[in-house]
């Protein structure tokens, strides 16, 4: 009978105030959605950094003729020199360090920057002499990329040690601050999610206050006064929850299939740790709704 009663009186709230009831829903699917967006991206960053930095690879540029380092002051790198620094990459030395090492002639980088700017007009003035040769370095540990530089870059012949790191965490960067970016939209989404529940959760209150009163003096408690008026505000912030699950799951599933076809070199987040944040955005719906109607009740509610 109570339960009965609890679920006509919530049916009855709601009912009543439709249009703030849609509002909720419709401010909590946007804040969510930002959150949950912010979410997804600080995944996709974690992974892309575990699958990158497994095989980030330290470049050896050595000089050519319009290098400007100090150690090409005596010209272009001599065979002796590329000799010298590639046993030095080889060596017992070093072992622990490096994985594996490649060469990669001018002429291939000639074709790598033939390849990467195949769209771009300046790959017709550009030629094999006017691009480094390098040692490609795989590491071990690649926090290690001091170790190399230290040991290379003030070597005769050698122009820069780049650690191609630095490249990687400027891309992730700009990807952290855009999740930064959707973090505080949420913010400042969901805090007005919250005032609206509690703004809609007092007029629910005060529309009904005479027959809370009377309730009151017929013995009922507090939990069963207060309880419709919490569950109108979970519903609502629920329906919003999953509003928002609904188009994330909808948006990443056909984003990462996209992506993935575009660049299948990249690793991208599954599905699987999609379906696990779903299930924290209702939660966090659910609880900030059910705080916000207690704060909210203290005050016009009282037994």
């Amino acid at each position: 009978m109570r339960i009965a009663f609890i679920l006509s009186e919530v049916g009855s709230g709601l009912r009543r105030n439709l249009s703030m009831v849609i509002s909720v829903v419709l401010v909590t699917f946007i804040s969510l959605t930002f959150v949950g967006a912010a979410g997804l991206l600080q995944l996709q960053i974690s992974q892309m950094k575990g699958y990158w930095y497994d095989r980030v690879q330290v470049a050896v540029f050595l000089c050519v003729d319009n290098s400007m380092s100090p150690t090409c002051a005596a010209g272009p790198v001599t065979a002796e020199q590329r000799a010298s620094i590639r046993a030095l990459l080889e060596g017992e030395n070093l072992s622990r360090y490096v994985s594996a090492v490649e060469y990669e002639s001018q002429d291939d980088a000639l074709g790598h920057f033939q390849d990467q700017f195949a769209n771009s007009p300046i790959v017709e003035s550009v030629t094999a002499d006017q691009l480094p040769e390098s040692f490609r370095v795989s590491l071990v540990d690649a926090e290690k990329y001091g170790i190399i530089d230290e040991a290379f870059s003030s070597l005769p012949g050698v122009d820069v040690v780049s650690d191609q790191r630095e490249l990687l965490e400027k891309v992730f960067s700009v990807m952290n601050r855009a999740s930064l970016g959707a973090l505080l939209v949420a913010g400042v989404m969901t805090l007005c999610a919250v005032l609206l529940i509690a703004t809609t959760i007092r007029l629910s209150a005060f529309s009904r206050r005479r027959e809370t009163g009377i309730m009151g003096l017929v013995g009922a408690s507090k939990a069963v006064i207060q309880l419709p008026f919490v569950l109108e505000g979970v519903i609502a912030a629920v329906g919003g929850a999953l509003l928002a699950s609904g188009t994330l799951w909808l948006s990443s599933d056909f984003l990462i299939t996209w992506l993935s076809r575009l660049y299948p070199e990249t690793a991208f987040i599954s599905a699987q740790q999609v379906l696990l944040l779903l299930p924290v955005l209702i939660l966090l719906a659910a609880l900030l709704a059910g705080v916000s109607s207690l704060l909210a009740l203290r005050r016009y509610v009282k037994v």
